[in-house]
């Protein structure tokens, strides 16, 4: 990290210094947590460049009038050099008033610090475990995969920038039902490799083509072996072989998005390792988890339902609405007696674990975060745990809906998706909505050339600065911070813009909310657009100025680092800064 101090953190450092003098001074009480105080732009620009809450936040833990306290704050900051005014507004909201030259400073800075301006160490170092994807290993990645992978894999890259160790990880579900009927399904392939006439795919497996060439594979290996073979001489072999295809097409597609993770963790292993067992052991011995029979669901009868006394995590004592069960009547795992385990397991090497699930998995969040809580605080630790729900893409062609069909085999995959529309415009435009939001993708809109496209209207800014850097380069002339002191009022208005990349990395990477990047770098671009549109109506705006060589030069300095920050902000989503489009 470089010592370069970026404009927010400074002030945060002169309100810390502030308040430490006034403690000093007597007029505030030593020891007052200082960790809802902040410092960020007001709501309305008019106000002033900065606003802080600090007095609202300590007045009442101080015991003073808020206003009062901010009069006091008032006069430590304004003696700042870099203020030229700050005043109270309501009821103790201080706002701040800048000097040009902190804008200058601060392009300055972007400049100095490069790919690493808005880089952070509030993590550090800590550890963070975010396990994204996790996609059941009986197929190829489809889009229903899509936008949890890249939220996933955007947040890690967010997480490490703001200094955390990250481990990205997949958690393998290699141990259910499911790959028992991938076994079953492969093993038709591979009769179908062998020159057997096996007819339509049997309800209830899998039938989609991708799985050919596992079971020729099959084949090839043993001949025919297997082919009249009974279920319990191959189905573990043709699991484990399927598994590995599958995991390495699963591999595959993610890495057409540029998505690497550092851990593969099998739930079979798992399972084998004794891990549920050992979970089950503790929980017990603790009083959480004890034998006995759920209520009857509702809207059965007596009739068709058969009680059973089965293993129940006592959840309702974090909240839940009923106690869970962590085995079967036929003494397999349930998912959540596995997957309480399996977070056990990986909280043992993390300081703070995050999960990102499909929408449809919101019935579980309650009650994993209540048995990991339950096991990590029992074993002397207390682990962060946030799960992040993300909903489902709808894919659209010319405006209708896209058909698919697991059940007959016909899907988008994302492959395809990502071949036709390419790595960055799938990228990005999954993080251009809240997760927890509906979200269509269309694929007409999508690669749109036009300012309705964020996509598109993000890396045209990016690919316009380049462009112009390429035409004052024809023309001998160069970007210098020399004559910075020569912008005005409307150019310092996009280093204010740019100036809050830092804090909204930090606040991203505090609420794991990666679109934050995506919405920060669509307000960037909207407000170099804005100014370079002011140009076409007023020559003088422009960024070349043939004639004024200085002021070009400082506009083209300016345009550098407005780029330098849209860049870095694009390489946290995991999209390249186009230099042309």
């Amino acid at each position: 990290m470089s010592d370069i101090t970026t404009l927010y953190a400074a002030f945060a450092a002169h309100i810390a210094a502030a308040l430490d003098a006034l403690e000093q001074e007597g007029a505030l009480p030593a020891g007052l947590p200082r960790g809802n105080v902040t410092v960020e732009p007001p709501r309305d620009p008019s106000h002033g460049d900065l606003a802080t809450n600090a007095a609202m936040v300590l007045a009442k833990p101080a015991k003073t009038n808020p206003r009062a306290l901010a009069e006091l704050l008032v006069a430590k900051l304004s003696a700042l050099p870099s203020v030229s005014g700050a005043e109270i507004a309501g009821p103790g909201f201080i706002n701040l008033r800048l000097a040009d030259g902190a804008w200058r400073d601060e392009l300055a800075a972007i400049a100095a610090l490069g790919g690493d301006y808005g880089r952070s160490a509030m993590g550090k170092g800590g550890t963070v475990n975010v396990e994204y994807v996790s996609a059941n290993p009986t197929g190829p990645m489809h889009m229903g995969h899509c936008r949890g992978a890249v939220v996933g894999d955007a947040l890690a890259a967010l997480l490490e920038y703001a200094g955390h160790k990250v481990v990205r990880e997949y958690y393998i579900n290699d141990a259910g039902a499911q790959v028992q009927v991938l076994a079953r399904s492969v093993h038709i392939r591979y009769r179908e490799a062998l020159g057997e006439a096996v007819g339509a795919i049997p309800e209830g497996l899998y039938p989609g083509d991708y799985l050919v060439p596992v079971g020729q594979a099959l084949a090839a290996e043993f001949g025919d072996r297997y082919a009249a073979a009974p279920e319990s001489e191959w189905l573990d072999l043709f699991r484990t072989r399927a598994v590995a295809a599958m995991m390495d097409m699963i591999r595959a597609d993610l890495a057409l998005l540029g998505i690497h993770h550092d851990v593969f963790s099998s739930e079979a292993e798992l399972q084998a390792a004794g891990k549920p067992a050992e979970a089950e052991a503790w929980l017990r011995a603790h009083d959480l988890v004890y034998d006995g029979i759920l209520e009857a669901p509702k809207g059965k009868t007596p009739e068709d339902w058969e009680p059973v006394e089965l293993p129940l995590f006592r959840s309702t004592k974090f909240g839940d609405d009923q106690d869970r069960p962590i085995r079967k009547s036929d003494g397999n795992w349930t998912y959540f007696g596995a997957d309480l385990a399996y977070h056990f397991q990986k909280a043992e090497k993390a300081d703070a674990l995050v999960d990102i699930w499909g929408a449809d998995h919101a019935g579980t969040v309650k009650r994993i975060k209540a048995a990991v809580a339950a096991l990590t605080e029992g074993a002397g630790r207390t682990i962060p745990f946030e799960v992040k729900l993300v909903q489902m893409v709808q894919l659209l062609r010319d405006g209708e809906p896209v058909k698919m069909s697991k059940r007959a085999g016909t899907f988008v995959t994302l492959a395809d998706v990502v071949r036709e529309v390419g790595k960055d415009v799938v990228r990005f435009t999954m993080l251009t909505r809240k997760p927890e939001a509906q979200m269509d993708f269309d694929f007409a809109k999508v690669v749109e050339a036009s300012k309705d496209n964020p996509v598109f209207y993000v890396q045209y800014a990016h690919a316009r600065i380049a462009s112009t850097l390429r035409k004052a380069a024809d023309q001998n002339l160069a970007p210098a911070a020399d004559h910075i002191g020569q912008l005005g009022a409307e150019e310092l208005e996009l280093v204010k813009q740019a100036a809050q990349f830092p804090r909204t990395v930090e606040a991203a990477a505090a609420a794991r909310e990666p679109h934050r990047i995506a919405f920060f770098l669509g307000d960037l671009a909207a407000a170099f657009h804005a100014y370079w549109n002011v140009g076409n109506d007023r020559p003088d705006k422009r960024f070349i100025i043939a004639d004024a060589p200085e002021l070009t030069s400082a506009r083209l300095f300016l345009a550098i680092q407005i780029g330098q920050v849209l860049k870095n902000g694009l390489a946290l989503l995991g999209v390249e800064a186009v230099e042309e489009l």
